[in-house]
């Protein structure tokens, strides 16, 4: 019994899992340069490093991010977002 409550709590904690990186926001940057962005997500506020090339995944749900040009973005968390030249575009 303690075998199979064990795989039950692994299979709910994969599902959780998956289902919260199914609804963070992507932000991919599309610059040669590293992009700096700030976070605000219920009330805390923290930095993001993006390697050129690279994908991050942010805001679970409801922040606003600031890109390196300054442009401050309410997201939901399902938003597909580029940062071309600073900016984002939002996918």
């Amino acid at each position: 019994m303690k075998h199979v409550l064990s795989m039950i709590a692994v299979i709910v904690l994969s599902a959780t899992m998956t289902v919260s990186a199914a609804q963070s926001a992507t932000i991919t940057n599309n610059d040669a340069e590293p992009a700096s962005l700030a976070v605000t997500e219920a009330g805390n506020r923290f930095d993001v490093v993006i390697a050129p090339g690279s994908s991050e995944q942010v805001c679970n749900a409801n922040c606003f991010v600031t890109f390196p040009n300054g442009d401050r973005i309410a997201l939901e968390g399902t938003e597909n977002i580029e940062i071309v030249k600073g900016s984002a575009v939002v996918k």
